[in-house]
C-alpha cells in the first residue's frame, strides 16, 4: 500500500464548552486537513501531512500529536508565527468557526517549500480547506496538484467567516471549479454546497461538479447521509446510520479520510455499487465520530467501526 499526502492547515481549536456550570474553552488540535490525515492513519492508511506550523508550544503539541498518530511530517515546515486559533461554537447544526492569529501560521507554506519527491510519490493527494484563501498556500496547492501522479481528492471545506464579501466568495467559487476539474474525488458538505451554489439542490451541485470534470462527487448531508454522483450514474442518496450524536466536529473530515483510506487499499471502484459501498462505510465512520467529543481525537479504527456497526 502506498501513502496519501494531505496538504492544508493544522491549528488549535478552542471549543465552547461548559465545566461545573462555567463557560470554558476546551483546547483541541484541529484543522480539517489535519483531521483527514489522522483519520487516514487510524483507518490503516499511511498519511503525510504537508503544511506550515508555528514555532511556539502549541505547534510543538501539534507535531507530537501527529507523530503519535503515525502521521508523517516530512513535508511540514516551521514558520516564525504563533499557532492560529479557531474558536468553535456549537449553537446550530453546523459548528461556527472564528479564526485568530495574523499572519495565520497555516498560511506560510509556499510552492518552493514542497518536497517534490514526496508529492510525486503519493498514491493520493488531498488539497482543500482554508489554505485555498491565501495566495502562498493556494500557489503551493496548485503546484502539488500539478505534480500529482496518483489520485487527486479535493474538499473546499468552506469557512464563511474567512470570506470577506461577495468578491471573495466568487473567487473561491472559481478556485473550487479549477480543482474540481482535475479531481478524481470531490467531497463537500451540504452547507458548502449552499454557500457556493445558493438554491441548488445537492444532486444538482454533484452533477455540476461532475460536468466540470470531477470523476466522483460526494455531498454530505449530516444525519440524512450523502448524495453520491459516480461512474456516469444519476446521483443517489446513501443513507447514514442512526447514531447518538453528541459532537459533529470532524464528521465531514472523517468521510474524506475513509474515502482516502479505501482508495489507498483498492483504488477507485469501477461501478456505482462499489462507490455506494465506499460511501456507506465512510458514513459509518462519521457516525462513530459524532458519538464522541472532539475532531481528530474521535477518529476511529476499522475495528472500532466494525464493533459499532458490524462488518
Amino acid at each position: 500500500m502506498g501513502y496519501a499526502v494531505v496538504l492544508g492547515e493544522a491549528l488549535v481549536d478552542l471549543i465552547d464548552s461548559e465545566c461545573y456550570g462555567e463557560r470554558v474553552y476546551r483546547q483541541a488540535i484541529g484543522g480539517g486537513p489535519l483531521n483527514v490525515a489522522v483519520g487516514v492513519a487510524r483507518l490503516g492508511g499511511a498519511a503525510q501531512f504537508v503544511g506550515s506550523l508555528g514555532d511556539d508550544v502549541l505547534a510543538g503539541r501539534i507535531r507530537a500529536f501527529l507523530a503519535a498518530a503515525d502521521v508523517g511530517l516530512a513535508g511540514a515546515v516551521t514558520a516564525p508565527a504563533s499557532t492560529s486559533l479557531a474558536v468553535v461554537t456549537l449553537a446550530g447544526p453546523e459548528p461556527d468557526f472564528r479564526f485568530y492569529g495574523e499572519p495565520p501560521s497555516y498560511s506560510l507554506l509556499g510552492p518552493d517549500d514542497l518536497d517534490l519527491a514526496l508529492m510525486e510519490g503519493a498514491d493520493v493527494l488531498y488539497c482543500g480547506s482554508v489554505v485555498l484563501l491565501r495566495p502562498s498556500t493556494l500557489a503551493a496547492a496548485r503546484r502539488a496538484w500539478s505534480l500529482a501522479t496518483g489520485l487527486r481528492v479535493f474538499d473546499p471545506n468552506v469557512r464563511p467567516r474567512l470570506l470577506d464579501g461577495p468578491a471573495a466568495l466568487a473567487g473561491l467559487r472559481e478556485v473550487v471549479a479549477e480543482f474540481a476539474a482535475g479531481a478524481h474525488v470531490v467531497k463537500l458538505s451540504g452547507a458548502d454546497a449552499q454557500l457556493l451554489y445558493p438554491g441548488e439542490p445537492a444532486e444538482g451541485v454533484a452533477a455540476y461538479l461532475r460536468e466540470l470534470g470531477a470523476a466522483t462527487v460526494v455531498v454530505t448531508l449530516g444525519a440524512t447521509g450523502a448524495v453520491l454522483a459516480a461512474a456516469d450514474a444519476d446521483p443517489v442518496l446513501v443513507r447514514a446510520p442512526k447514531v447518538d450524536a453528541i459532537d459533529a466536529t470532524g464528521a465531514g473530515d472523517s468521510v474524506m479520510a475513509a474515502l482516502i483510506a479505501d482508495l489507498l487499499v483498492d483504488g477507485e471502484p469501477t461501478d456505482p455499487q462499489g462507490w455506494i459501498a465506499r460511501v456507506a462505510f465512510a458514513l459509518r465512520v462519521a457516525g462513530l465520530v459524532c458519538e464522541s467529543p472532539g475532531g481528530a481525537t474521535a477518529m476511529p479504527t476499522r475495528a472500532d467501526v466494525d464493533r459499532r456497526f458490524g462488518t
